[in-house]
């Protein structure tokens, strides 16, 4: 349910123009396969418009979108999933090559006090060590799901072993529709940029509509399923993308 909150209003004003020179080669964290479409699928475009390279790490394996269809149980829904991510990356010109699956269970992204949360950083620094990404694109640390919040907090971890450290900027998913006060930025603590990706609005909604498990009702034997609804994607008809910088 919408907090009430012109949240997306009061971003826009605080907003600058982000360069995309000045993100470079980048690395995706997406928690879900399609909040890379959702989030920064635009950005992602434009990247790969002006030859940067752009690799996407799926956290979770996403399988707790349906997880009570007899037809899709959780390898095969799984596998779809992968198959869609892929797909809305080759829409946006990433290779498939450049996708990495983590497969850590949806909804359950390791946090800092889970047994296996040491080990998941390192894999995420041996990536950063492997990539040497000049930007990392990730949920905002508030954003109100938990795996993002764990994404976030296994990236932070992560980049803090680094000696030279990428620019971290955070993307928004769930904080316009799920979002509270308490979660919406201070602007003492973070600066807002903002890119325009009127140009290829196109290719991002293509990008977004490739994962047809999650935008349509592809899997129709789960009556607890969860659906991008096209309530929920007017919240992404903006022609522009915000991210968050901490301030140093």
């Amino acid at each position: 349910m919408n907090s009430g909150i012109d949240k997306a209003s009061f971003l826009d004003k605080q907003a600058q123009p982000a360069s995309l020179s000045h993100l470079g080669n980048t690395l995706v964290i997406a928690p879900h396969p399609d909040d890379e479409s959702l989030g920064c699928g635009g950005t992602i475009a434009l990247l790969r418009q002006q030859g940067y390279s752009v690799h996407v790490l799926f956290v979770s394996d996403g399988t707790m979108s349906h997880p009570n269809s007899p037809g899709y149980p959780a390898q095969r829904l799984r596998e779809i999933r992968e198959s869609e991510a892929i797909e809305a990356l080759q829409i946006l010109n990433v290779p498939a090559e450049n996708a990495i699956f983590m497969r850590q269970k949806d909804t359950q992204v390791s946090m800092p006090d889970c047994s296996d949360f040491s080990s998941t950083v390192e894999s995420v620094h041996v990536l950063l060590m492997t990539i040497k990404p000049v930007t990392v694109l990730v949920p905002w640390r508030r954003d109100p799901h938990r795996d993002h919040r764990a994404s976030w907090q296994l990236v932070n971890a992560a980049v803090a072993k680094l000696v030279v450290r990428p620019r971290v900027l955070e993307y928004l998913v769930w904080l316009w529709e799920l979002g509270t006060k308490r979660d919406m930025p201070d602007l003492n603590e973070m600066i807002v940029w903002c890119v325009p990706i009127e140009s290829v609005m196109a290719q991002r909604d293509l990008a977004i509509a490739a994962h047809r498990s999650q935008v349509s009702r592809l899997i129709d034997d789960d009556p607890t399923a969860f659906y991008l609804s096209p309530e929920l994607l007017m919240h992404f008809r903006e022609p522009r993308e915000l991210f968050l910088e901490e301030k140093k």
